[in-house]
């Protein structure tokens, strides 16, 4: 039965499906860009359908939004420390951005760097890049090696300015960097958009784009992300979604999502066995971020 759905499915999308005209050498049909599951001969034969068509298209596009948005990404977008390439700590505070290549080291490689280069008494070098590293306080070297990777198009580059910017109280600038990121796919400055945004300093607040770009950064797999829009979603009363949203940030290693799904299960709205499988998910986030490296960085850090 379901094979001869398929098949009718498949042979109405080689038909336009509003005049029928199937699709042969010398005519191409165009697939609708919403639902994806129909196709016109023209513009002409897609506005004549758009009235049948709507309600339909509606659906399936939410649908397909939905398939997306929910899915488990692989890993959070803080990715993997590109010298020891082990997951990076969601902890933003626990890393450090090279602002000569944009590569962000975790603690425990720049830790163990500057312990070979004090015992050997090396040259200061970026530990990813080899280029000469410029002294911590030498704050207009740093801007400028900075800004030659965000003239370079990095994305990455491009969002620590906004940061920055935002920082020191340059909003306008801050905004359009993280807009420029953003649309170069880069997540955090998505986040940083709907941050912006919700602040209404430099645009006015506006509920659909703020949560557009945290949709966008939850999808690249960014947790804060994540969990922002489960709290929006549980503000518009839908429970439901924000717990998946909540399920998906905890097993990145989100302490607060699983702090929320923790009141959730005690109020009987996650399953035993959905908040049992998080914990043990959420606990093997956490626990691929350590090392003994990192546990020394820690250390150092408090001494």
């Amino acid at each position: 039965m379901s094979t001869n759905l398929e098949e009718e499915a498949d042979g109405t999308m080689m038909c336009c499906a509003s005049c029928g005209t199937a699709q042969v050498d010398d005519v191409k049909l165009k697939t609708c860009t919403a639902c994806k599951s129909v196709r016109y001969c023209g513009i002409k034969c897609q506005k004549e359908h758009r009235s049948q068509h709507k309600r339909a298209c509606k659906k399936r596009a939410a649908e397909l939004h939905d398939e997306i948005l929910f899915k488990q990404p692989e890993s959070s977008h803080r990715g993997d420390c590109p010298i020891c390439c082990l997951p990076m700590s969601l902890d933003e505070t626990k890393s450090t951005m090279m602002t000569c290549c944009s590569k962000k080291i975790c603690d425990g490689c720049v830790h163990s760097y500057k312990m070979r280069i004090y015992q050997e008494k090396l040259e200061r070098i970026c530990p990813f890049c080899r280029h000469p590293a410029p002294k911590p306080e030498a704050k207009e070297e740093l801007d400028r090696n900075l800004m030659k990777r965000v003239n370079a198009n990095d994305p990455a580059a491009m969002a620590q300015m906004s940061f920055r910017r935002h920082e020191e109280g340059g909003y306008d600038d801050a905004f359009r960097y993280a807009k420029k990121a953003a649309e170069l796919g880069h997540a955090d400055a998505h986040f940083n958009l709907s941050v912006y945004i919700y602040e209404g300093r430099v645009v006015e607040k506006d509920g659909k784009k703020r949560v557009y770009h945290l949709e966008q950064a939850a999808i690249r797999g960014h947790a804060t992300a994540r969990y922002n829009l489960g709290c929006a979603e549980d503000e518009n009363g839908r429970m439901d979604r924000a717990v998946k949203h909540w399920i998906i940030a905890a097993k990145l290693g989100h302490d607060d999502s699983l702090d929320n799904l923790n009141v959730c299960f005690r109020r009987g709205l996650v399953s035993k066995e959905d908040f049992a499988a998080t914990l043990r998910a959420h606990q093997a986030a956490v626990e691929a971020t350590k090392s003994p490296q990192r546990e020394a960085a820690e250390e150092a850090r408090k001494e």
